[in-house]
């Protein structure tokens, strides 16, 4: 079968994404024409698969990869009944990944609840989708995870980070490999557009299912309501827009950004990994950090702030990036001010020598 110009690029970055993770041909006969089923000790690969138009091209691509390389290749899908008829959505996710010859086929229900308060549906949901997923990783033994974010996902992503924080970390936006709970992720789709993913699954075949909050259904040239959210107001709306003021492709633009600034934060992060080793100072306690001053102080701002937001994160805040700059003014311009206050019923307080990261009370 002649494939097209998506296709191939599609095949290709597949290829790329296993190659980057030591995934290659687990034996020559694999790359004889004629089907092919992997060894029982093959490893297995999962596509983390919604039912819509990317995560559906992105299963059927990694099938046809996986095959040429003796890999088992399945999926997991989540339902996060948050929509009617989502378990439907979710069946008919798992029968198209069937059809397709994906196997194992997983759906998992999740329970989004807001247990820390003050989240957004969208962050919660993220969080518990992603804790499914790890399951049914570990419980499949995948060595990797797929992720059908394409380059539309990854310039949607830096704008939303921008308007979040500040900094070359909003501009670095998601990375190509991650590991989350010990499972690895990947993203081999970062440099195709949903353009392509909607002709690759129209060239294969393929129906998907589009998710009514998306907007997709909405006239191009209507805003979406701030009832839908976010990201679907940003692709639908805030992007085009931005194409069309600046007469460009200005979503490329963002997302063929994001590789240098991810090279210049990843240099940071190793220039912080020393800071933090002197100034954070934990005391067995999961609310609780102590950060030194004097080792702070005579930091560069970058690092700093750097190992500032670390410590927030690591304590599993929302915080922006005015929360990380009033914690520094307690090392830089300390006048005996009172505790900064912080989300998720967190406080910073500097005494003497010693900033506190804990629990108000």
């Amino acid at each position: 079968m002649a494939y097209s110009a998506s296709m191939r690029k599609a095949i290709g970055e597949v290829r790329r994404a296993f190659a980057s993770v030591g995934l290659e041909r687990q034996d020559p006969r694999f790359a004889q024409h004629g089907k092919h089923t992997p060894d029982t000790d093959a490893p297995t690969v999962l596509v983390a698969c919604s039912g819509g138009r990317d995560s559906m091209a992105l299963a059927a691509v990694s099938h046809i990869v996986c095959a040429t390389l003796g890999i088992h290749c399945g999926a997991v899908i989540v339902d996060h009944q948050l929509q009617a008829g989502s378990r439907q959505v979710a069946r008919d996710a798992a029968r198209r990944c069937e059809d397709l010859g994906l196997d194992p086929v997983t759906v998992r229900a999740i329970d989004v609840q807001d247990l820390h308060g003050g989240r957004s549906t969208e962050d919660v949901a993220r969080q518990a989708r992603y804790a499914a997923i790890v399951e049914t990783a570990r419980d499949d033994a995948a060595a990797v995870v797929l992720l059908a974010h394409t380059r539309d996902d990854q310039a949607e992503t830096v704008a939303m980070d921008l308007m979040r924080s500040a900094g070359i970390d909003a501009l670095a936006g998601m990375p190509p490999v991650f590991e989350r709970d010990g499972v690895r992720f990947l993203r081999p789709f970062l440099e195709l557009t949903r353009k392509q993913t909607t002709a690759i699954c129209g060239e294969l075949g393929i129906t998907w299912w589009d998710d009514p909050t998306n907007g997709d259904t909405m006239p191009a040239d209507q805003p979406l309501p701030e009832s839908y959210p976010l990201r679907s107001r940003v692709r639908h709306t805030l992007m085009p827009y931005l194409s069309s003021f600046f007469n460009g492709d200005f979503p490329a633009h963002l997302a063929q950004s994001t590789e240098v600034a991810r090279a210049d934060r990843d240099f940071l992060e190793v220039s912080a990994d020393g800071l933090y080793g002197k100034a954070v100072c934990r005391n067995g306690e999961d609310t609780v950090v102590d950060m030194r001053v004097k080792p702070l102080a005579e930091a560069h701002p970058a690092i700093r702030r750097r190992v500032i937001a670390r410590v927030l994160a690591e304590l599993g805040m929302a915080f922006t990036s005015s929360h990380v700059r009033s914690i520094e003014a307690l090392v830089t311009h300390w006048h005996g001010q009172g505790p900064v206050s912080l989300p998720s019923g967190y406080s910073a307080n500097r005494q003497k020598h010693v900033i506190r990261v804990c629990k108000n009370g």
